[in-house]
């Protein structure tokens, strides 16, 4: 079995047709088609069913797939850990929670950048659940998310702690006043956001599950409803002030033992750590953010 023959049946998955696939491997349809072919009569069964549509996997071209990409996968990390010559340079695309983004990795973006000109550093925000998906996948070197991140694929190490606190609009002087309201809202983000499940829970612990939610997209809009008296929600402590002025909303603190979170940052065990990343972690360690918290 050819590796390129796989990486033709990726493809065409991907794309859904001989002809779009060929497109994005810059050849011509007849050439998908007679590689596809070869590969189904060394396998001795069809992988896919054509139709005037485009092509759909059969039950063996489903079975293949899996294989097919993590072949994929190691060659294309073959060829970038035999590049890698200890210099920082190509691709790296690190996911991480928006809080975070917001907070913490800010300040290290311009220096990274500075002294790595030569590496193409995406940043792509999520939910954690949406974060450990894409690293799982390959879609991102690594990510920061709430931890704990319990996964035999993965490997973690703590960033730093959060204080969380609940965050209301400013007229709000009486938490249990304001929980014990028949009306109770909650503004949050959407489903896999860690933040949204520590709240959720909290709140059934008091005695209020089951609230009405409304459910946005990003931490601004959720401040903005939060600030116009629509609900609470709950987020990092440290936002209030360097991110949004103090004022817009009020702060209510958490007891102790429900108001610590810990970002960590996961990665692949399996993944190859390439310069790049080594350098983004070498300047994003828990030291690091340990000064920040100082400053």
């Amino acid at each position: 079995m050819d590796a390129s023959d796989l990486k033709f049946f990726e493809h065409v998955v991907d794309a859904g047709g001989m002809g779009r696939a060929a497109e994005t491997l810059n050849t011509v349809q007849s050439n998908v088609t007679m590689r596809i072919r070869a590969l189904e009569r060394e396998l001795g069964v069809a992988l896919f069913h054509r139709s005037a549509r485009g092509v759909s996997l059969t039950e063996a071209g489903e079975r293949l797939l899996p294989f097919a990409l993590r072949i994929n996968r190691l060659i294309e990390e073959a060829k970038a850990a035999t590049r890698d010559d200890g210099v920082p340079k190509g691709k790296l695309a690190i996911g991480t929670l928006e809080t975070t983004a917001a907070l913490r990795l800010t300040p290290l973006l311009s220096p990274f950048v500075a002294a790595y000109p030569d590496v193409d550093l995406t940043l792509k925000t999520g939910t954690t659940r949406e974060l450990i998906d894409d690293v799982l996948e390959h879609r991102v070197d690594g990510a920061f998310v709430c931890g704990p991140a319990d996964h035999p694929d993965l490997v973690q190490r703590k960033m730093f702690s959060e204080e969380l606190v609940l965050l209301t609009s400013p007229g709000v002087r009486s938490l249990a006043d304001y929980l014990s309201s028949s009306d109770l809202r909650i503004v949050v983000l959407r489903a896999g956001c860690s933040y949204r499940l520590i709240l959720e829970s909290w709140l059934a612990r008091m005695g209020r599950g089951g609230v009405r939610l409304l459910e946005f997209g990003t931490l601004e809009a959720i401040v903005s409803c939060v600030e116009a008296g629509l609900g609470l929600t709950l987020l990092p402590r440290a936002l209030v002030g360097p991110v949004w002025t103090a004022g817009r909303v009020a702060v209510h603190r958490l007891p102790e033992a429900d108001a610590h979170v810990d970002t960590i940052f996961i990665r692949r065990r399996d993944s190859l750590c390439s310069s790049a990343l080594k350098e983004f972690l070498a300047l994003a360690r828990p030291e690091t953010f340990r000064r920040q918290a100082a400053e």
